[in-house]
């Protein structure tokens, strides 16, 4: 878990002694992309969960993950526990592309119609705000 102090650390470049906002905003859009990357090889992306809370939630928990990991990437050493829940969450991921996983919904979501490859990207209306990911 990631408290404010560590929260500003990791994204101060500036050594304003707050957090800047703008990198938080690209270690989570780069999570999001990442994590996309895996579910379009099952799913159309990107994945409605407004209506499905569990999926939500773990799909928040992977991404914020994957961006704490992102984060703390930039100021090294990443310690352990940082690194354990990333390779947690590509694990999971990883069984999801493979189908060996689903995602918790109570109904079906679309199946992706790729394949093969895909470049591109994609991003959702959803806007972070800081007391969601101080907290990591």
């Amino acid at each position: 878990q990631m408290g404010s102090t560590w929260y500003i650390q990791l994204t101060d470049d500036a050594g304003t002694g707050s957090a800047d906002e703008a990198i938080v905003a690209e270690a989570l859009s780069a999570a999001q992309a990442e994590v996309n990357s895996y579910l379009a090889r099952r799913y159309a992306t990107p994945i409605d969960v407004s209506d499905e809370a569990d999926s939500a939630a773990l799909l928040r928990s992977i991404t914020l993950d994957l961006a704490e990991y992102r984060l703390h990437a930039r100021r090294p050493p990443v310690s352990s526990e940082v690194a354990s829940k990333r390779a947690t969450a590509l694990a999971w991921l990883i069984r999801i592309a493979d189908g060996k996983a689903l995602l918790p919904t109570a109904g079906e979501l679309p199946a992706s119609s790729v394949q093969g490859p895909v470049v591109g990207s994609s991003s959702s209306a959803r806007e972070w705000v800081r007391d969601e990911i101080a907290d990591l």
